[in-house]
């Protein structure tokens, strides 16, 4: 496993050197030379990609006492791998000094075609940016109208929530009268048949006294 991984690492080793060789060439060439360097130099970047890759699957396969030295190994080819991809990156908008000269005297005759466009563009970017500020208006209002609907809607919520506690109560007073009223009425009915009872029993007092009363004499 180690000896497939310095294989590994002297072919890293070998890209890296070349592809550093052609970075510090990007910046001195213009038009198709420069855009075909820019290719190869993105090709290799590549294999150099994949390259990290098999690395890591090595790493990963390598027993866990010696895993750690060789993971600190593979972070610092990443480490140079980004910086390589940083200095590629600035290289494709550098140009040296000989060659921006050769391309601003190339550009001087359409400068005015080139000043008439900027202008162009910034009264369209003018144009975008005030409809852009329009519907961030509209979209604050709409949010200002939802804000003021939603804490009406909480306002009902809230006036619909006390009305059912209010239902409630009189609901439980309701019920409350309506066993008083119950109660009232079985006392009525109860005292109407002592009263019924206690008439009965006079009655019958009165007319026993009258029978012994007639009997007697």
């Amino acid at each position: 496993m180690s000896s497939d991984f310095e294989t590994y690492e002297q072919d890293f080793a070998t890209l890296t050197a070349e592809i550093t060789s052609k970075i510090g060439r990007i910046p001195k060439l213009a038009g198709e030379e420069k855009t075909q360097l820019v290719l190869n130099v993105d090709k290799k970047l590549e294999e150099v990609r994949e390259l990290l890759e098999q690395m890591d699957l090595e790493v990963r396969e390598m027993p866990a006492q010696s895993r750690g030295m060789y993971n600190s190994r593979l972070k610092s080819y990443k480490q140079e791998m980004d910086k390589l991809e940083k200095d590629f990156k600035r290289s494709r908008i550098a140009y040296s000094d000989e060659v921006r000269n050769e391309l601003l005297e190339g550009e001087g005759a359409s400068s005015e075609n080139q000043r008439a466009h900027l202008l162009d563009n910034t009264e369209r970017l003018e144009r975008s940016s005030r409809r852009l500020e329009a519907g961030y208006q509209i979209a604050v209002e709409t949010e200002q109208v939802g804000q003021e609907i939603l804490a009406n809607l909480h306002s009902d919520r809230e006036k619909i929530q006390r009305s059912r506690d209010r239902l409630r109560e009189t609901d439980a007073n309701l019920g409350k009268s309506s066993r008083i009223l119950t109660g009232m009425l079985r006392r009525v009915i109860q005292n109407r048949i002592l009263i019924f009872v206690l008439g009965a029993v006079i009655l019958l007092t009165i007319v026993l006294a009258v029978y012994f009363n007639f009997r007697g004499q």
